[in-house]
């Protein structure tokens, strides 16, 4: 019995969440960034605008957050759609997912475009996005003259069909 016991134990600790110390300088009146739940991967960042930013349908714009981080080296913020603003509004991240590297201390600012139906209006303090710290693995590119034979091949972008 007490080789379940320490399995059980040994299972939950492997797949408890890590906890990385990430600083973030905050401007006045700017939202740290706060995780909603206890099993939440992503921690919900905030507008920090003086006045409301209307996007029309079709087009994007740069929101302030008035954060600033210093990320850990071996580390990066992946900037990600909120699924309720894309389900409900049709608005989410341009470029994700956006990646703020370790060694970047400039403010965050969330690209958000309007894929909807209407114009989309952003408040100051509004959620517009989640953000995600993940470890980075950089890899060494080794010049090569040829590359090894694939049963892919150099078949892409829908080479492999829709079905199975």
């Amino acid at each position: 019995m007490q080789s379940v016991v320490d399995c059980v134990f040994f299972c939950y600790n492997y797949f408890a969440m890590t906890k990385v110390n990430v600083k973030c300088v905050a401007s006045e009146g700017a939202v740290i960034p706060e995780y909603k739940t206890a099993g939440a991967a992503g921690a919900d960042v905030c507008a920090h605008i003086d006045s409301d930013i209307e996007i029309v349908v079709g087009k994007s714009a740069m929101i302030p957050t008035g954060l600033f981080f210093e990320i850990p080296e071996g580390y990066e913020i992946q900037v990600r759609p909120r699924s309720g603003l894309a389900a409900k509004n049709g608005v989410t991240v341009l470029n994700t997912p956006g990646t703020i590297d370790s060694d970047y201390r400039g403010e965050l600012r969330v690209i958000l475009i309007n894929l909807g139906n209407e114009t989309f209006t952003v408040h100051d303090k509004d959620r517009i996005a989640q953000i995600i710290i993940a470890p980075v693995t950089q890899a060494v590119f080794v010049p090569a003259a040829s590359l090894s034979e694939t049963e892919r091949g150099t078949g892409g972008f829908g080479s492999t069909g829709v079905c199975s």
